[in-house]
């Protein structure tokens, strides 16, 4: 079982990669996947006080994995794909498990279209708004190789968190 100490750090070239799509052939192995991503996040969430969703390369698991953890129930997303982003957009002060202390001004969009599987190669479509609809492309991001820190509305678009 993977442990906070496995939490892929900014820095890791892991975090700058595109992750390889999950395959049918690879479900046998989601639930472990799940599990760690789970373990983890409880453990950011214990310590830092925030958290609803991980991507796999944070763990550094390079597939095309995201694990939500919304309202005491978890969203296991494979392949995920957005889709349809709104026009308007708004823009928040984002954070990161694998940097937890920072927070960057970032622009979403408000609401967002995944298309995905769940861990029974179910195929799923989701419409979300406003701060799910962040999450996901925030999560989605990491699948690309892309951190928040390369969305920063500027350069003064940096803060610690207080």
């Amino acid at each position: 079982m993977k442990t906070l100490a496995d939490l892929v750090l900014l820095g890791d070239p892991r975090l700058y990669e595109t992750c390889a799509p999950v395959r049918e052939a690879e479900l046998p192995q989601v639930a472990g996947w799940v599990a760690d991503l789970h373990s983890v996040m409880a453990e950011i969430r214990a310590k830092y006080h925030f958290g609803r969703g991980i991507a796999a390369p944070q763990i550094g698991v390079m597939k095309r994995l995201v694990y939500l953890h919304l309202d005491g129930r978890p969203v296991v997303l494979l392949n995920p794909v957005l889709a349809q982003p709104s026009a308007a957009t708004f823009e928040l002060w984002d954070d990161c498990m694998s940097f937890p202390n920072l927070l960057v001004r970032v622009a979403r969009h408000q609401s967002v279209t995944v298309n995905y599987r769940d861990e029974h190669w179910r195929p799923h479509t989701w419409t979300v708004h406003h701060d799910l609809s962040e999450l996901l492309q925030h999560e989605c991001d990491h699948l690309d190789g892309v951190l928040c820190t390369m969305r920063a509305l500027d350069g003064q678009a940096f803060k610690w968190r207080p």
